[in-house]
């Protein structure tokens, strides 16, 4: 966990959305990571129904588990616009541990995670 906060700091450390997540998460309790947890693996669980159901990018139900996955990150870390969420888009394809996240759920999910994100309005 610290090599993650290590690196988190170095990437981001200058940024408003860490310190923003710095001051969050500094007053949660273990339920309150459990239950961030919980609110994220929910998003991620949408996107796994949307996909293994054959739901194109710009479908209802993507889009839907798009809107989750942004206001599950604006409740529990940093407000998260929907530009900010784009870039995140990225990491999820082109960081091997994101990627190992969501393929490991259903393989291609971290495509379809990525282009769900990037289709929204």
């Amino acid at each position: 966990m610290k090599e993650f906060e290590d690196e988190a700091r170095a990437r981001w450390g200058e940024t408003s959305a860490y310190r923003e997540s710095q001051e969050k998460t500094s007053k949660y309790s273990s339920e309150d990571f459990h239950a961030a947890k919980i609110d994220q693996e929910a998003a991620t669980e949408l996107f796994v129904m949307a996909f293994g159901n054959g739901h194109s990018i710009k479908s209802n139900e993507a889009q839907r588990a798009v809107v989750a996955h942004r206001e599950a990150i604006t409740k529990w870390f940093y407000s998260c616009s929907v530009d900010m969420q784009k870039n995140l888009a990225a990491m999820y394809i082109e960081d091997k541990r994101f990627k190992e996240y969501y393929d490991g759920r259903v393989r291609g999910l971290a495509q379809y995670v990525h282009d769900s994100i990037l289709a929204q309005d």
